[in-house]
């Protein structure tokens, strides 16, 4: 079953202002902070383990020098870690330090209260479905993008 135009283009200006209302807060949150929104997802990234810096930057949608600059940033604070690819001499492996670990949880922390407190008219149930709608839309624009990227998806017109 297709989703009509109509749904599609609704659910489009949905995601887009969800977007800016996320991109307010997120901004909100990291004024007087030594990281700003753009390494603090980095930082959220490396965070799910150590990972090549070209992989990392195809997670973000951000090209190898844009990452190498947030790294670089990253690694003064102390919060990331380079080393060579003992499978690639060529390639970088990043991770978090102890410290970009403890700032990591710091920064999630914060976010779920700010959150919470922002939803505190919403109930459990609400936060729990809204939770999986979102999961299950960003799961299917994921597959769906790997897919187009791979050339194995067509759009019709």
């Amino acid at each position: 079953m297709a989703v009509a135009p109509d749904t599609a283009a609704d659910l489009v200006y949905q995601i887009f202002d969800l977007q800016r209302a996320v991109r307010c807060i997120a901004t909100a949150s990291v004024r007087g902070q030594d990281t700003g929104v753009a390494l603090q997802g980095v930082l959220r990234f490396v965070g799910e383990g150590e990972a090549r810096a070209t992989r990392l930057a195809e997670r973000l949608g951000v090209s190898a020098p844009v990452l190498s600059r947030h790294i670089a940033d990253l690694e003064e604070y102390g919060l990331v870690v380079r080393r060579q690819d003992p499978d690639d001499g060529r390639a970088q492996l990043v991770a978090l330090t102890p410290l970009g670990a403890e700032k990591l949880r710091h920064i999630e922390d914060q976010r779920t209260a700010v959150l919470q407190d922002y939803l505190r008219d919403w109930s459990e149930e609400d936060a729990g479905n809204t939770a999986r709608i979102l999961h299950k839309l960003t799961e299917s624009l994921k597959q769906s993008a790997r897919a187009t990227a791979a050339g194995t998806i067509t759009t019709t017109a």
